[in-house]
């Protein structure tokens, strides 16, 4: 979970880049129809590996051992000061993009390079989250003080986009996130590192999936606390907490109205008003506004349980949090195992939490920052402080 704050980022120069123009159009519906049929069926083997073994690394002190109070506190307004005023070299030298994605489509980038000759890396946020989510700026600013040029994407709808693009977001417009990552990889000319939250990480998960046939030159990819199937965290949110399912209607709701105003002509959401149930909800604005038949084919449609990640060629690892309360453990079975995929899942964490303390770098974001350097020799000019390039 990310809440969006009121933190105003430095003045920047607009850039558009343009990619090579592809079709996000109405296929699209189709493509995932034929995913929803193989959400649930096994490649290769035909064997669903075992739950993977709990890793002890993670070893949060008493008092945030709670999952609720680790999936609260990773986006809590009051840690947003110290985490902003940490990332303003970040801040200071990003730069804004807009990435022609294929389609007429434009997706949102803030770029802040490192070093000359960084490696490029993607940080991508969850639903309803942004580039200025507290764990994407934490991240992004340890990338960019150890040299890598950071790009850090938003999706269509999220943070102050509405008014780019005329159709509304849903989590199946993969076309577009690839056309990203390739008019990223044009503009780097190198190939890219992804790291993903949430429903951010299932998206990068699919894309890289995908990266050859789409042509995206994908290096790694990283994914912390991802969605695996999207029918059984619906479900986790109608039946636990009630207070997650709030959360996420309210901040939905928020951009709701924003994209209605930014596109009034094109949306009248005044009979949806007042509801609430995120499942009542995703229905009707499926229903309204794209190709899909219903909710089941959609929510199926970027599931990556199944045979989803059996094409994954490229180093991958999953980092989740057994007792998760909005990604139910039990479907990290589920997933399809090639050699190049691990998954680190410790006993505690939360969603998207890992805290070891208020302030400070999570857990989490050193191990992706261990993961990144293992492989990333650090630039001498780095901007990362005396001690802690180790």
């Amino acid at each position: 979970m990310a809440v969006q704050g009121r933190f105003r980022a430095p003045a920047a120069r607009t850039v558009r880049y343009t990619g090579r123009q592809g079709s996000s159009g109405p296929a699209e519906a189709q493509v995932q129809s034929k995913r929803a049929r193989d959400a649930d069926s096994f490649q290769g083997t035909g064997e669903v590996p075992a739950l993977p073994a709990p890793e002890d690394g993670f070893q949060p002190p008493l008092w945030l051992r709670s999952r609720h109070l680790q999936s609260m506190l990773a986006s809590v307004s009051v840690r947003r000061g110290a985490i902003v005023r940490r990332a303003a070299p970040l801040l200071a030298a990003q730069q804004e993009l807009l990435l022609q994605c294929g389609g007429a489509v434009r997706l949102q980038c803030w770029r802040s390079t490192g070093a000359p000759g960084g490696d490029p890396v993607v940080v991508l946020h969850g639903w309803e989250g942004s580039a200025e989510s507290l764990y994407v700026l934490s991240l992004s600013q340890q990338l960019y003080e150890r040299g890598f040029d950071v790009f850090r994407l938003n999706l269509r709808d999220h943070g102050e986009t509405h008014h780019l693009n005329p159709g509304l977001f849903h989590s199946c417009r993969l076309p577009e996130v690839c056309g990203a990552l390739r008019t990223l990889r044009r503009l780097t000319g190198r190939p890219i590192r992804l790291v993903g939250f949430s429903l951010g990480g299932n998206f990068l998960l699919r894309a890289a999936a995908e990266s050859r046939a789409a042509d995206l030159d994908v290096h790694s990819v990283i994914a912390v606390s991802p969605v695996l199937d999207p029918h059984a965290t619906l479900r986790a949110l109608e039946t636990g907490f009630r207070a997650y399912a709030l959360y996420f209607a309210r901040k939905w709701w928020r951009s709701l109205r924003k994209k209605q105003s930014a596109w009034p002509a094109e949306y009248d959401l005044r009979e949806l008003r007042g509801l609430y149930d995120l499942r009542r909800l995703t229905a009707e604005l499926i229903r309204r506004y794209t190709d899909f038949p219903g909710l089941d084919g959609y929510l199926s449609g970027y599931a990556l349980v199944g045979s989803r990640l059996a094409s994954l060629d490229v180093p991958a690892l999953i980092i989740t949090a057994l007792d998760d309360p909005i990604i139910p453990a039990g479907d990290l079975a589920r997933l399809a195992r090639p050699p190049t995929l691990r998954i680190v899942a410790t006993r505690r964490g939360g969603h998207c939490g890992f805290l070891e303390r208020l302030t400070g770098p999570s857990w989490a974001e050193r191990r992706i920052l261990a993961e990144l350097n293992a492989d990333s020799p650090i630039p001498a000019n780095s901007n990362a402080p005396a001690g802690e390039l180790a």
